[in-house]
């Protein structure tokens, strides 16, 4: 299953995120924001319980996350997410997984783990800004799904169809949350239109 976002201000900061000349702090800004969007929406699909709550005026019964919340950001683009979806989910552990794409086969290499504890209530949330070939994704998933969890959410800025359908495939169980749906990949496996290297434009290695 997967989630495209809309709404005017999403795609006003896409708009910001995809121009070329857009500088640096304006981009990583825009990229914030739209991470609170997805994280927002992430959020609704993590298992709740219900509790109960003593409040000034009476007790009532509120709904609360069910387990622990591991947030796993791809190396290194998918830092560039990770504060907004810290903000919404505040006592989120984080765990890492360092994976670099082959230019010429495209295929991930995995070049650093580390990953808090899990058990059976976990919620892991992959975070990396574009889901193109779904190399780097599917490989992460496939690392998480041999691990203790309740569920696996993905979170991407910009995804193409070809890697929601490799997700798709590969993870039926997986849910996909993506603030643009974009046309499809280039011959050399860049989302179309897309917005170039999110890694370089984040952190100024352009």
């Amino acid at each position: 299953m997967s989630i495209i976002l809309s709404g005017t201000a999403l795609s006003t900061d896409l708009a910001t995120i995809r121009n070329s000349s857009t500088p640096i702090d304006v981009f990583r800004a825009a990229v914030h924001r739209i991470g609170l969007h997805l994280a927002v929406e992430t959020s609704r699909h993590i298992p709740s319980k219900e509790i109960s709550v003593t409040t000034p005026i009476e007790t009532t019964t509120c709904s609360v996350i069910d387990g622990r919340v591991v947030i796993v950001p791809i190396l290194r683009a998918g830092l560039g997410l990770l504060d907004p979806f810290l903000t919404i989910c505040p006592d989120a552990s984080v765990g890492f997984i360092g994976l670099k794409r082959n230019e010429e086969t495209l295929a991930p290499a995995e070049y650093y783990r580390n990953l808090p504890p899990s058990d059976s209530a976990t919620t892991f949330i992959v975070i990396d800004p574009m889901l193109a070939t779904g190399g780097s994704m599917t490989a992460t998933l496939g690392l998480l799904r041999e691990l203790p969890h309740q569920r696996i959410i993905a979170a991407c800025l910009i995804a193409a169809p070809e890697g929601i359908t490799r997700i798709q495939d590969e993870h039926p169980n997986v849910l996909i949350v993506s603030a643009a749906l974009d046309r499809q990949l280039n011959d050399v496996g860049y989302i179309m239109p897309g917005l170039g290297d999110a890694g370089d434009r984040l952190f100024g290695t352009l």
